[in-house]
């Protein structure tokens, strides 16, 4: 891909903003790591961050390619069975850092990008990725998602400078990590619907440029799912190109909104409750897409419905908070406090614009389309209702929500359709 090109063409963007993506070298192909001197030649002093199975499948080839621009490598240990970006992994990230290191580059994906990125911001240093599966769109993203407190977070962070996608390295990925990244991509059918969705309510800033540049991505990644599967270079390729252009999509609006929505709120909600309880999650990518499939279940459900104000009961609302989130559920009623979105009523806002919000609803596609997708990809929508069971989906139509500060259909589902009733009956 050309950034050079994207930079030029979003500059002047008819939404009047001009959209800059400050990343100095992007190379995605075949032997693609074989670049990292050049990449790297203004950094000299160069913090390497692995995990055990990043660094076996290419960690330890990038710190012989660098030689010894590398001063220090920290191979970070899983906390139980997956490395979770918390506080602990910060701390050790930031205890490698010395006066002289002048850039950061990590060796993984989601986890390692995500705390790289934000120790990076924090210390006001660059940084770089090389990205070792085709699995998420945050690799150049200007956030950080974090879970601290026992929160899910995404906090401003600044996009790689350098990102190294080796088709050679992404093409053998686990399966689950490349069913991830379509899942991701397939994602934005849902969270570009609830964009427009809150435009319409709102008045959210919306960039039309940039919501069919995301659209485009899903376009062309669709219909790849079996070469995906089959590990074909060329599907992979233009798998990762699509993430990270994605991710150049979420730098330009300044926040992951043309990226992320209700369908990435019910999978925060699938990893959170996962990590409170102990319990297995599917990967990001994976929940993201399965929620996509709930979420097209609910805009089908209210687009043949009339809206009804619900009665809001604080106390009730608060005891399934404490139910669902344990120890974290004081974080998340001290952020819908803030927020104030309970007491707010867009009635007749709804009301007037009701045709336009039905309409809107269909745009997305369908939940059999939806499971269709999911089929072809090598998932099961049954294998997903099975495995985390009708209550705590449910609990996640309801609730997922309240992690985040951004209007979804799971609000206006719940403020005009489902937030008295004790069960979604449609699953």
């Amino acid at each position: 891909m050309d950034l050079n090109l994207l930079n030029e063409r979003f500059k002047n963007c008819s939404c009047g903003k001009t959209h800059i993506c400050p990343i100095d070298y992007i190379n995605i192909g075949k032997g693609a790591i074989n670049s990292l001197p050049q990449a790297c030649e203004n950094y000299h002093k160069i913090l390497m961050v692995s995990d055990n199975n990043t660094y076996s499948v290419c960690g330890k080839d990038a710190a012989e390619i660098l030689g010894k621009k590398i001063a220090n490598h920290i191979v970070l240990q899983p906390n139980g069975d997956v490395v979770i970006p918390n506080e602990d992994k910060i701390a050790e990230i930031e205890e490698k850092l010395d006066s002289e290191t002048d850039f950061i580059i990590g060796v993984g994906s989601g986890v390692i990008n995500d705390l790289c990125k934000h120790v990076s911001f924090k210390n006001n240093l660059d940084y770089g990725i090389v990205a070792t599966a085709p699995s998420m769109d945050g690799y150049v993203s200007t956030g950080s998602a974090l879970i601290l407190n026992g929160m899910k977070v995404t906090l401003n962070a600044n996009p790689p400078k350098i990102v190294i996608g080796d088709t050679d390295i992404l093409k053998d990925a686990p399966r689950e990590m490349i069913q991830a990244g379509y899942g991701d991509i397939i994602g934005k059918y849902s969270c570009l619907n609830d964009w427009k969705l809150s435009t319409l309510i709102n008045d959210e800033y919306f960039c039309e440029e940039i919501y069919n540049l995301t659209l485009s991505q899903a376009e062309k990644v669709k219909p790849l799912a079996k070469a995906l599967l089959n590990r074909n270079e060329d599907a992979i390729n233009a798998l990762m190109e699509a993430l990270v252009t994605v991710g150049v999509a979420m730098s330009y609006v300044g926040n992951s909104r043309p990226a992320s929505g209700s369908e990435h709120h019910l999978s925060h909600f699938f990893e959170i409750t996962g990590i409170l309880e102990n319990k297995a999650y599917y990967p990001h990518g994976i929940d993201v897409m399965y929620s996509s499939a709930v979420t097209a279940l609910i805009r089908e459900k209210i687009a043949v419905s009339h809206p009804t104000k619900y009665n809001f009961s604080r106390d009730k609302w608060i005891s399934e908070i404490k139910r669902i989130y344990l120890t974290s559920a004081d974080e998340v009623i001290s952020l819908q406090n803030k927020l104030g979105w309970y007491d707010t009523d867009e009635q007749d806002i709804i009301e007037q614009k009701w045709d336009r919000i039905t309409d809107i609803l269909k745009e997305s596609p369908s939940f059999s389309e939806c499971v269709a997708m999911l089929s072809e990809i090598g998932l099961s929508y049954d294998e997903f209702k099975e495995f985390y069971g009708s209550e705590k989906i449910n609990d996640a139509i309801l609730f997922a929500k309240d992690l985040k500060d951004r209007y979804t259909v799971l609000w206006l589902n719940y403020k005009y359709f489902e937030g008295n009733k004790a069960e979604y009956h449609t699953l």
